[in-house]
């Protein structure tokens, strides 16, 4: 792995690690948050102790290395914004909202010829011949009919409601058994 150490140097302003570490001790800030103020103050080159070595800094704050490098990098070329947690840019699912109203649609029909019922093979073929979707996986088809709540495996083949079972217990039953005494005192 190559020295970024060298390219990379940290400069803090006094107002800005006295900010840092101002972070590092409250107690509603978020633990990640704390990790990488940590590590930009023990990166700081203006440090009175000096700059500490990757290596310390990973084994200080229990991340690896090349994490401490990577954060070191950010916050370089962005500044401030290192220290904020940014999720990760999400993808749109291959089933949107029209599609899975056809998914639904083609589970309620009837399967194919020779077939009992649907199977999530049946299902991702028939989407694709339909031209619904170019392509899509079991997985992504189990998911969407789970959360729709749909049961491939019907009185009729096709999909529809599970029902919910009937409970064990008719309600409370009254006991033939004494306990022979009062469980209870009264208050007189």
């Amino acid at each position: 792995m190559p020295d970024l150490s060298k390219k990379l140097k940290v400069f803090l302003s006094p107002e800005y690690r006295a900010e840092l570490e101002a972070i590092c001790r409250r107690k509603s800030v978020a633990a990640a948050k704390v990790r990488r103020a940590r590590i930009l103050l023990m990166s700081d080159e203006r440090h009175r102790d000096g700059r500490r070595h990757d290596s310390e800094i990973a084994e200080v704050v229990g991340l690896c290395e090349r994490q401490v490098v990577r954060i070191r990098q950010q916050f370089v070329r962005e500044g401030e914004p290192a220290l904020e947690y940014r999720p990760r840019p999400s993808r749109p699912g291959k089933l949107d909202g029209p599609a899975e109203a056809h998914l639904v649609t083609i589970c309620c029909s009837r399967p194919p010829d020779g077939r009992d019922r649907w199977t999530l093979e049946l299902l991702c073929d028939e989407l694709a011949r339909l031209t619904v979707v170019e392509s899509v996986c079991r997985e992504t088809v189990r998911k969407c009919l789970k959360k729709t709540n749909l049961n491939l495996g019907g009185r009729n083949g096709s999909a529809f409601r599970s029902q919910t079972a009937r409970a064990s217990s008719r309600g409370w039953k009254k006991s033939s058994m004494s306990t022979g005494s009062r469980t209870t005192r009264g208050t007189r």
